[in-house]
Order: structure tokens, then sequence, then C-alpha cells
């Protein structure tokens, strides 16, 4: 049974490094950061089967890919929370030299991160490449890939959908961050992308639709079915509804706060909505 008294004051820890390493170099996106962080936290700290320490290979554990970079604040924080690095570096996020940059990148060695990413649409084609490399070395366990709906819109995403499924990679859990936003304003006003979940449906995908994507245990009940449906000839996409900006009452219901910092009076706002649980950094 999940702590979710521990799991909820994490997600308000995880808020308050979100926002306190954007407003800190005045740069950043934390809109979309704060709309996933109950599933980042739900997903590294009850769903993932994780060695001790970190290889790049990641053979007998399961992976993850952020394939929405720019929602870097909230992987690093996660990661340094999880033990990966010691969490004073997220004092460092966009530094010049720092290993935490505006979006994951591999040549400083960061422990957690397998790929560089922000490039939008490759993050689905890189997790396919890794589930196929698990099936040839008979590795049981499951790839895990988060991408943002305004993402969708690019091209190569839809050749991976068709490839995944033709090819039956059924260790493989994708989810859609379903928040209709994106940083020129909603998804519908920028290229509207219809019914995305019969999309998946209709190219072969096993799909799950998760209306309450910012709630812990709707989302743990969606990804303990999905990896019940693994290893059933279909890969699994979870089309999960989400808030932009959630947790600060003034960064929902707007695409502002995309890639927006807070200013100090801003941030003790939104910190006050987030009490501190497990000491800032």
């Amino acid at each position: 049974m999940p702590d979710y008294n521990f799991l909820n004051a994490l997600v308000s820890q995880v808020r308050r490094d979100i926002l306190r390493m954007v407003h800190k170099v005045n740069s950043g996106h934390p809109g979309g950061s704060l709309g996933c962080t109950e599933f980042l936290v739900a997903l590294y700290y009850e769903i993932m089967e994780l060695k001790e320490g970190f290889e790049m290979d990641g053979t007998g554990e399961d992976l993850f890919f952020l394939s929405n970079g720019h929602i870097s604040p909230l992987f690093y924080s996660v990661l340094a929370r999880k033990g990966y690095f010691p969490v004073k570096e997220l004092e460092s996020f966009r530094l010049i030299d720092s290993r935490l940059q505006g979006h994951p990148t591999t040549h400083e060695g960061l422990p957690g991160v397998r790929v560089a990413s922000g490039s939008l649409g490759q993050g689905l084609s890189v997790a396919i490449g890794s589930a196929l490399s698990k099936k040839l070395n008979h590795d049981d366990k499951t790839v895990f890939v988060l991408m943002g709906d305004g993402e969708l819109q690019e091209g190569q995403n839809w050749e991976a959908i068709m490839f995944a499924a033709g090819n039956k990679v059924d260790n493989l859990i994708a989810t859609v961050d379903l928040n209709g936003k994106q940083i020129d304003g909603s998804t519908d006003e920028v290229l509207p992308m219809g019914d995305i979940a019969g999309k998946f449906a209709a190219f072969g995908w096993e799909v799950i639709v998760l209306e309450q994507g910012n709630d812990l245990k709707s989302i743990i009940d969606a990804l303990k079915l999905a990896q019940s449906k693994t290893g059933k000839a279909k890969p699994i996409v979870i089309i999960m509804h989400t808030e932009m900006g959630n947790g600060v009452d003034y960064m929902m219901h707007t695409h502002a706060w995309h890639g927006k910092a807070p200013n100090d009076e801003q941030l003790e706002n939104a910190l006050a909505q987030n009490p501190e649980t497990l000491a800032d950094y």
C-alpha cells in the first residue's frame, strides 16, 4: 500500500524545488514541471524497479526517458530526492558548467540521465529502441517514456507510434501529458490534434485514459494497470489529463507559465501554497 502521506509531502517539496530553481536563474519551465510532479513522484517511488546506483546501460531495471526535456526542473528534483546525486546540486540549475542544464544532457555524466532530450518528438523513438534492446537481451523489465501533448505535433512521433505497434513493442509504457497548452497558447490554437487517444488506438496501441492526472492514487492505479498489460503484443499509452502549473493557483488554467520564472513576490506566494516537508536544498 503506498504511503500517501509521504508521497504528498514529497510532491510539495518537489514543487518547492522546481519553483526555487527557476526563480534563482530567472529561467526555465515551471508550468509543465508542476503539472507532472505527481506523475514522476509516483513513477520513481512506487512503480519502477530500480537498482542501487546508476549504470548507463540499465540492464535488469526499469528505464525512464523524459522526452519533453524542458521540464527538467522536475526531473532533476526527483532524481536528487531519490538519491542519484546530492540535493544541494539543484542550486546549480542552468548555471555555466553545471551538470543540470535547461534540457538534460549526457556529456557531463549526470546520474539518472541516459539521453539528451528537449528536441521535441524524439523521446518515444529512443524509448522504443531501448525496449527492443531489452527484448534482444532477454531483459524482462519495462521502459517508460513521458511526452508532452504539444510535441505530438512533431511527425517523427507518428512514425514511432506506427513502428512500435507494428513490431509489438509490448515492454513499453508511454505517457502523454495532456494539458492542452504549449508555449504559444492552447494546443488547439497552435495545431489541433483531435482525438489523441483514438489515434493511438487506431495505430494499434493499448490505450488507458487517466482523467485525474494530478491525483497520486489515480496515477498509481493507471500505471499498475498499464504494467498488467505488458507482454501482450501491444505497446501501451496512458493519456494523462493534467493541469499546467498545478499546485500554484496563479499558474494554473493558463499557458503563460510554460516558460516563465516567478519574481520574488510570486515565489513567496507559490512557496506558501506548498509547505516545506523534507527540507529545502
